[in-house]
């Protein structure tokens, strides 16, 4: 089975997966994207990479990098720990 479903423009991977490499359970990662605190980007790969796919997750102080090939086989994952930092910028200030 698939890890990564593709359907009609729009795609699904198992929470189990995305949880795991999160290190959350998948009913506390249902809540974190609920609340905005784990997003998500998409892309598509082109060149010698079409066909690929590639999802990374943020929570906050983790990244999860899953890559798919065209069937929806996972082809690696990768996680790290790590800290956000505010926007270029962005001053500490007290107010």
């Amino acid at each position: 089975m698939a890890a990564l479903t593709l359907a009609d423009g729009t795609f699904q991977i198992d929470a189990d997966l995305i949880a795991k490499g999160l290190g959350m359970t998948p009913q506390s990662l249902r809540a974190a994207m609920q609340a905005g605190a784990v997003t998500s980007t998409c892309e598509k790969g082109e060149g010698t990479d079409a066909g690929r796919t590639r999802v990374t997750f943020y929570a906050p102080a983790r990244r999860l990098r899953l890559t798919f090939d065209a069937a929806g086989q996972l082809l690696q994952s990768s996680s790290a720990d790590y800290v956000r930092r505010p926007p270029r910028g962005v001053a500490d200030r007290a107010d």
